[in-house]
């Protein structure tokens, strides 16, 4: 009976995007000046990929969520994530999603809104140099490789950046500034009040 009145009651906000795109900016927006509770596929996939004495970066991250998707569901790790969100029953952002499938299927769950945040690769490419994290020490060549690995795929269980993108309720074009994109998300989040 509370899972039912909580879904009625919370926002799922879900973010998918291009590589260094400014998806960490929204989330960090609505984390600290909207309340939102933080739910990250990295994360979840961090903790996996330790479990398996894997080494943290990109290509571990892409095996082992394929791997999931495919034991498990197309849909699996964004479900094991909503189920963490119902249980605290707040208005929450997962992020990233990466398959069209795990968007059906927040779709299906309620009040579920879809960002996809996007900018040029060459502006894209210097944000994630200054963010430094563990799977971003790579030069240009291979940031562009590792997106074109994630933009296109006909498995359910591999991931379709494209089809996120064009599946989102709302886009955001992240070329200028982070005020710029704060500004355009408030707009947002104002029309779904």
């Amino acid at each position: 009976m509370f899972n039912i009145i909580f879904r009625l009651l919370m926002k799922v906000i879900g973010i998918t995007g291009t590589l260094g795109a400014g998806k960490g900016t929204i989330v960090d927006y609505l984390v600290k000046n909207k309340g939102y509770v933080h739910y990250s596929v990295r994360a979840f996939l961090s903790e996996e990929i330790i479990k398996r004495n894997m080494m943290v970066n990109r290509d571990s991250m892409v095996m082992v969520a394929n791997d999931l998707r495919a034991k498990h569901s197309p849909s699996y790790i964004i479900e094991q994530l909503y189920k963490k969100a119902i249980s605290l029953g707040k208005d929450c952002i997962i992020e990233s999603i990466r398959t069209p499938g795990e968007i059906i299927a927040l779709k299906e769950k309620g009040d579920f809104y879809l960002f996809a945040v996007n900018a040029k690769p060459e502006i894209r490419y210097q944000r994630i140099k200054l963010r430094n994290s563990e799977t971003d020490h790579i030069d240009f060549k291979t940031f562009l490789s590792n997106e074109q690995r994630e933009m296109t795929s006909n498995d359910a269980t591999k991931q379709n950046l494209v089809k996120c993108i064009e599946m989102a309720d709302f886009v955001f074009y992240n070329n200028t500034t982070i005020e710029t994109l704060q500004q355009e998300v408030e707009k947002v989040l104002t029309k779904l009040k």
